[in-house]
This record gives structure tokens, sequence and C-alpha cells, in this order.
């Protein structure tokens, strides 16, 4: 399996995309990765994989977006973001994802890619506006992965992002990716509307067929203004997630991506570790896509005069709500505490009088009116890896770091559901 692998790697993409692909992501993400666990034994966290979502525009309407799509449009300028990702490399990092709204509805989307090609950026998108002529640009630049979602049947796709003839037009951008043999990944949100169609060996076989290179099956997240929560998968069903991604991992010649757990099965979150954290189109810094509150920008205080602006190395490591989330999601679960804890969150937002990011002004109610859910984490039920490629590299560059040591997070006797401590928010504690 590694060696078909290794030849669909050499041999379906363009070769100086494949070097870049080992020489920015490769060995400078591994570089990022070590200046991160450097920084941890100093007790700061600047997160080596920064995301950023660098427009809230989309021509879709899907459901559960708790992006505000359809506000008035607001962006990270070339200018603004040059001038991020220029203090996240000094601080060691390479890798930038690049989030939404849809990314390519950004008119300097692929300027900014021009303008850092010692960068590495993954795209998430719906692939509508990748036409022939982007991705011949997107092969020539060399820095650039597609990350393409598709999410069900004709049908479904239809009916989960609010528009018609969504799927054919994702597949055209997919196809228009692979005749320019650029190096292009299909991702999925698995619901239990499409878990059936798309997390199978069919599905899996035909995207190897097609020449896609890595997948990556995301679970669905309850979250905005209309959470559509009926679309939740059951924690039986998680847990077959992660049983077909670690399965998939050792059978197929096609890369799979999970962010929830290490090499033996345990969960974690990204952000919770510090591994990750959010940039949203209003520039305010978040720990994820999903938490629409922040306390810091990375733009500059208009109230600080030009000596005593700080970085945003300084911003993160200095951020007090940051710091105090990362404390709370560690010491409450190693799932994700927004869906199982959100009145924890919510305290946490009071506390720190965290500006809530949305341009519709209602991200706190909506935390109010949260269901409890489950999230990765099944305690009992880890499944560890089972290639030994995959396992050997989150032992070194992608697992915990230690960050959960010393809590315990043990389970009740209903499956997903957790046994937390008491937690102290606002200097009262808080039973939990």
């Amino acid at each position: 399996m590694y060696l078909k692998m290794a030849k669909r790697f050499l041999l379906e993409t363009d070769k100086r995309l494949a070097w870049k692909f080992f020489r920015i992501m490769g060995v400078g993400g591994v570089r990022s990765v070590l200046k991160y666990r450097s920084r941890l034994k100093r007790g700061e966290f600047f997160p080596p994989f920064l995301y950023v979502s660098i427009i809230n525009s989309c021509n879709l309407r899907c459901q559960g977006c708790w992006v505000d799509v359809s506000a008035k449009q607001e962006r990270i300028d070339i200018e603004a973001m040059s001038k991020m990702i220029g203090e996240a490399q000094a601080m060691g990092n390479v890798f930038f994802g690049i989030v939404g709204g849809e990314p390519f509805m950004h008119p300097e989307i692929l300027e900014i890619f021009r303008r850092h090609p010692k960068c590495y950026f993954q795209v998430f998108t719906n692939g509508h506006f990748i036409t022939s002529e982007v991705a011949a640009e997107l092969r020539r630049l060399g820095n650039v992965t597609p990350l393409i979602s598709v999410e069900g049947t004709e049908i479904i796709s239809d009916e989960r992002r609010g528009r018609g003839n969504v799927l054919s037009q994702t597949m055209q951008g997919i196809q228009n990716c692979l005749d320019n043999k650029v190096f292009t990944g299909v991702c999925t949100s698995l619901c239990r509307t499409n878990i059936d169609d798309l997390l199978t060996d069919k599905w899996v076989d035909r995207l190897i067929e097609m020449g896609v290179l890595y997948t990556w099956f995301h679970v669905y997240r309850p979250m905005g203004p209309d959470a559509c929560p009926d679309l939740c998968l059951t924690p039986e069903q998680q847990v077959r997630v992660r049983k077909f991604v670690v399965e998939t991992r050792a059978r197929k010649p096609i890369a799979v991506i999970d962010a929830y757990h290490d090499g033996a099965g345990k969960a974690l979150c990204p952000a919770a570790t510090g591994i990750s954290h959010h940039i949203n189109p209003w520039g305010g810094i978040e720990p994820c896509p999903i938490i629409q509150f922040a306390s810091e920008s990375i733009y500059d205080d208009p109230d600080l005069p030009d000596g005593q602006q700080r970085t945003l190395g300084e911003k993160m490591v200095q951020s007090e709500f940051l710091s105090d989330f990362r404390q709370l999601a560690q010491q409450t679960t190693r799932g994700c505490i927004v869906l199982e804890r959100p009145d924890l969150l919510k305290n946490l937002v009071v506390k720190h009088g965290s500006q809530d990011t949305t341009a519709r002004q209602t991200a706190l109610s909506e935390l109010e009116k949260m269901e409890v859910r489950t999230s990765q984490y099944h305690p009992g039920q880890e499944i560890p890896e089972k290639s030994w490629a995959y396992r050997l590299v989150k032992k070194f560059f992608y697992n915990d770091f230690g960050v959960y040591d010393g809590h315990d997070h043990g389970a009740t006797s209903a499956p997903g559901v957790l046994e937390l401590p008491t937690v102290v928010v606002e200097d009262e504690p808080v039973s939990v």
C-alpha cells in the first residue's frame, strides 16, 4: 500500500509540485512543530498551523453554516494578509489553511499565494470557482493544495448546500485541478444524510481512480443561527467514522487526514492543544472557526502609538482569553468543549468581555440555546492507528503534547457523556 501511495504521488502530480510539497510542507511543517514544542517548554503558545477565513461571502447557503455569508462582504486585504503571514513566518510557520466563506471569491487570493512562495496553503473550497485557468495558475505556483468539499449525491448535495446543480460544478472544479496535476484533496462534512453514501470503500476507490491524493472526513458540528441539529451523527456513527478512517489508512493508497485523534486513538482538540487557532475575516483571533469570539485582532490598536504595537506572535502568546480557553478546554474534556459544555464557554466569554465576531451579533445567545452533544471524545472506545506510518508521524508531530496530563476525563455509564470536574470561572466554582 505504501509503495502504491508513493507511486501515485510521484506519477499523478507535477514533479515540481511534489518537490515543493515535500520541501515546504513536509520539511518546513516538521520544523514548525519542533519550534512549537520548544515554545511549549517555555509556556508560550503560538500555533504552528494557522487557519484564516479570508472572506465571509459564499455562493452557497449550506445547512448549519455559522459564517455570515449573506452579510456585507468583509475580507482580509492583501496587505493585511501579507503582514500577518510575515509575522507568523517569524515564529517559524509555513502552513496556512485558507477558509471562508468561499475563499476563491476573494479577488486577491492568487496574488496572496504569489507573494509567499515559501509558504504552503491549503484552500477549503466548494470548487465552483476553480476554472481550468485558475487550476493552471495553481500548478504554476506550486504552493497550494485545494481541498474541495463534496457533500453527497446530486440530491443530497443540493439539499445540504442550499443551491441547485452543486455536485456537477464541484466535480468539474476537482477535474480541472486533476487535469493540471495539482495536488488535490476532497473533504466531506459527514452527517446523517450523507454518511451512508460517502463513508464507503466505493467512494474512496472512486477518488483514487480520479487521481485525488488525499481526503478528509469531518464530522458535522451544529453551530450558527440555524444549526440543523437533526443532521448530527449519533455517538455510534462517530465511532464508525473513526474506525473507517483508521482502516482506510491501512488499506488504501490515499492519504486520509484527521485532526482530532492521536496515534493511540485518544481524542484531542487542536485549539485546546494550541496546535492551531483561527483568524476571521474581520481580523479577530479566535480559538477555532466555530468559536466566534475574540479579544485580540491582527490589526494594530488605533489607541497605541507605532512603537507600542504588538506583533501577531506577541498577541497570541500574551492573550489571556486564548490561554484561559486552552486551560478550560484541557481541564474539561479531550473532545470539543463547544459541543459538550457550551455553558462553560459562555462564562469564559463573559469573563473576558470577548467580542462577538459575527456580523449578526447573536453568537452568545446561540451558545445559550445550544444543547449538549457528544463530540470526538468517546472514553473506552479508542481506536488506535493500524498504519505504522500514521502512528509514527502522530507520535512525534501530531498529538496532545502533554497538555491533558494530570486531567482525569472519566466517562459516565452513558456512551460519549463526560464525568467532568469542577471548573472555576469568574472566580466562582461552576458545578459541572
